[in-house]
């Protein structure tokens, strides 16, 4: 999943995107409000995190800038040091879909963005199943007929958002822009090395592969023939 972190403190916004690619989520960080209303405008990302005293731009002009252009509803996390209940209030009326007020634990972070992330989905539970292929979004473990499957963050990551849309082609273009983040090189063969890499571990066992490959198209999670 791709996140847009938009936090001007110097430690903060960086220890953000830091915990949250742990966490296997691709982050992309900016710290003005220019900044996040020109990638939020332009870039699908699956979550805005947004601090509402940012330069150049607050985070609820950006939040509501995003809502008048855009369709998408893209949920938007705010952060803010304003905690009273008026201040809340002007963030939701702004558009936002959840508050957090600084200082916070990043475990309370994670668990709110978790929830937006699964709000925003079909999939309400936090254990997808496809065939005998298990995924837990918060253990991160993964299971292949109750064989543990050990992933990088990526493969992680890659194996999440095809879950997340079975039997759905998924162009290579669509796959970059939800689990790489702006420093990667959307235009090489990185994600076909990774899809290659991911058959080879859920296949170790010599299980039947799941992730079938559509010339010209993309890749599509789908019961083998």
């Amino acid at each position: 999943m791709r996140i847009l972190v938009a936090e001007d403190h110097p430690t903060l916004g960086s220890s953000l995107k830091e915990g949250l690619e742990e966490c296997y989520y691709a982050v992309d960080l900016v710290t003005n409000g220019e900044e996040a209303y020109e990638l939020g405008s332009v870039v699908h990302y699956d979550l805005i995190v947004l601090d509402i005293m940012l330069p150049r731009r607050n985070g609820l002009e950006v939040c509501q800038q995003l809502r008048q252009d855009n369709s998408s509803h893209t949920p938007i996390l705010f952060l803010t040091a304003l905690g009273d209940v008026e201040d809340r209030i002007k963030g939701f009326n702004a558009g936002g879909d959840d508050y957090l007020t600084k200082p916070f634990a990043f475990q309370e972070f994670e668990a709110r963005v978790r929830a937006l992330l699964r709000r925003n989905r079909a999939v309400k539970t936090t254990r997808l199943q496809f065939m005998d292929v298990t995924l837990d979004t918060v253990s991160r473990v993964v299971q292949r007929g109750g064989r543990d499957i050990l992933l990088t963050g990526k493969e992680f990551a890659l194996l999440e958002f095809l879950m997340y849309h079975p039997h759905q082609v998924m162009s290579r273009t669509t796959i970059a822009e939800h689990v790489w983040d702006l420093e990667a090189d959307h235009y090489s063969n990185v994600i076909n090395v990774y899809v290659s890499v991911l058959r080879g571990k859920l296949c170790a066992d010599g299980e039947p592969d799941i992730i079938a490959t559509v010339r010209g198209a993309g890749y599509v999670l789908k019961e083998p023939l």
